[in-house]
């Protein structure tokens, strides 16, 4: 059976980045398949997974992007699963022009958009197990227990470090 997640980005520099969903997936259980799909160096790659993703058997797709980031766009536009985008940052514009390029779809073509790096590839595992929980009550509890436990790591008062 296929992973029903798919992580997918544009090059092996962007794992640093979306390795933050893989491990956030796999500490809620959930299974996921890490490819590099480039919509600029490997186009005809990208379409054939985007196409066949449904019927591979995947539920969402994370795709991470920097620079032009065309990726989650384009995957948005080659499949009707759903797909979040996570900006990576990038050494000229800070990823800034990352997150510009994914939030700016055209109607009709959907790509929820997250934060910037780390974050944006933790909230994106996190939507992903959201989408999957509420179909899989096991999966709920469990990520109910991950969102307590995050809850309750929050210390009241601050350490006093003098």
């Amino acid at each position: 059976m296929t992973a029903p997640i798919a992580i997918i980005m544009g090059s092996q520099s962007d794992w640093d980045t979306m390795r933050h969903a893989a491990d956030t997936l796999a500490a809620l259980g959930i299974a996921a398949d890490s490819r590099i799909v480039s919509a600029h160096r490997t186009p005809d790659r990208l379409f054939a997974f985007a196409k066949g993703a449904k019927a591979a058997g995947y539920k969402v797709i994370i795709a991470g992007a920097g620079g032009a980031a065309h990726l989650p766009g384009m995957a948005a536009a080659l499949t009707e699963l759903p797909v979040f985008g996570v900006p990576v940052e990038s050494k000229t514009l800070r990823g800034l022009d990352s997150l510009y390029s994914i939030v700016q779809m055209p109607a009709g073509i959907p790509v929820g958009t997250l934060a910037i790096g780390k974050a944006g590839a933790t909230n994106a595992a996190l939507l992903a197990a959201s989408v999957l929980a509420l179909s899989d009550p096991a999966l709920s509890d469990r990520l109910a227990a991950w969102r307590k436990a995050q809850t309750e790591a929050v210390a009241e008062r601050p350490e006093d470090k003098a």
